[in-house]
């Protein structure tokens, strides 16, 4: 069995198990594992753009704001998307994420760098000053509750074990998807562009644009984020689209690990678990995180996801030291028999 099949096979035994025990613990447990998944899309888009494509984006923040204020407008003002009708929310935050992303990335993609990194971020103000000043649509400050659940095909998503379900079953798919886009050729081509953008260019790639469709597709699955994100929180506010979310999704990506779109998930996992859970127990929660950030950037600068390498490659450093231990035959030729 290859290596890659071994991985694969990991991630789906990890996630059955997450969707089998969950359930079965307490509210606080569900509704945290509910908050990481939903935020995990979000992880997995800034993946998308930073470990396959090379590009690090301040700006994915906007994306899930565009898809959270969509899904509480139309729920709070039309009755929108609380029925059957979900997926057409779910469709159209989507698609809006895509749009926002499809306009931003005429302006950032042509930089690079910390060029990008910056131009991302002051498009992502630019959306979190307009959530900021426009009262009448957005409720500024004070945000827009959601104060009624789901209900689709009859089932009550009231319930916080079927609304784990449903979060689970949409960040299963977008998993799916995402992995199967960066496993065809274009995704290599995207890695390729991440390690020698010159020499893609010279192949006859059109770099632009593939950067280009990557940023739209990321921008994509941020609105999608934003749906569940609203669900989930039950308001949303400017707290959602502000820069420390773009920051806390790329970091997320970092400690799990860039190019592997499941370390996000995990990155995710554990600073929800610290800033939720650990912060309930101790107050200087945020040393705790804080270590946890420069431990994996000083000795796991490929995440956490690398720990299964520097296993293997500490036992063969091992074995290799054991080996030179060994004593020398000697190889000096014996007196001849029967001498003297």
């Amino acid at each position: 069995m290859t290596r890659a099949r071994t991985k694969v096979l990991a991630v789906v035994a990890s996630l059955a198990a997450v969707a089998l025990i969950v359930p079965h613990t307490n509210s606080f447990v569900i509704l945290l594992a509910t908050r990481a998944l939903a935020f995990s899309i979000l992880v997995m888009s800034v993946d998308l753009l930073l470990g396959f494509t090379g590009l690090a984006s301040l700006g994915q923040a906007a994306y899930l704001g565009v898809g959270a204020y969509l899904t509480a407008i139309l729920a709070t003002r039309y009755q929108i998307g609380l029925g059957d009708d979900f997926w057409l929310v779910v469709a159209l935050a989507m698609l809006g994420g895509a749009a926002l992303a499809a306009f931003f990335g005429l302006l950032a993609i042509r930089a690079s760098g910390v060029y990008f990194l910056m131009i991302t971020l002051a498009l992502g103000q630019c959306v979190w000053g307009l959530a900021y000043r426009w009262n009448s649509l957005t409720g500024g400050d004070n945000g827009i509750n959601l104060s009624q659940r789901l209900k689709i095909f009859g089932i009550d998503f009231s319930h916080e074990v079927t609304f784990f379900y449903l979060v689970f079953a949409l960040f299963a798919a977008s998993l799916l998807v995402m992995y199967t886009f960066v496993s065809s050729p274009f995704g290599r081509s995207l890695v390729g562009i991440r390690e020698r953008e010159l020499r893609m260019k010279i192949l006859g790639y059109n770099t632009w644009l593939h950067k280009y469709i990557a940023f739209v597709i990321a921008g994509a699955f941020g609105g999608l984020a934003g749906v569940l994100w609203a669900h989930t929180s039950g308001i949303v506010s400017t707290d959602d689209v502000v820069l420390t979310t773009s920051v806390d999704a790329l970091l997320m990506v970092v400690l799990g690990g860039a190019g592997t779109l499941i370390g996000g998930v995990i990155g995710a996992g554990v600073v929800f678990f610290v800033r939720e859970y650990l912060s309930t127990l101790v107050h200087w929660w945020q040393y705790v995180l804080g270590g946890i950030y420069v431990l994996v950037i000083l000795y796991l600068p490929g995440g956490l996801m690398s720990i299964p390498l520097r296993i293997r490659q500490w036992r063969a450093a091992r074995s290799s030291a054991s080996a030179a231990e060994l004593p020398v035959v000697s190889t000096l030729s014996s007196p001849a028999r029967g001498a003297g």
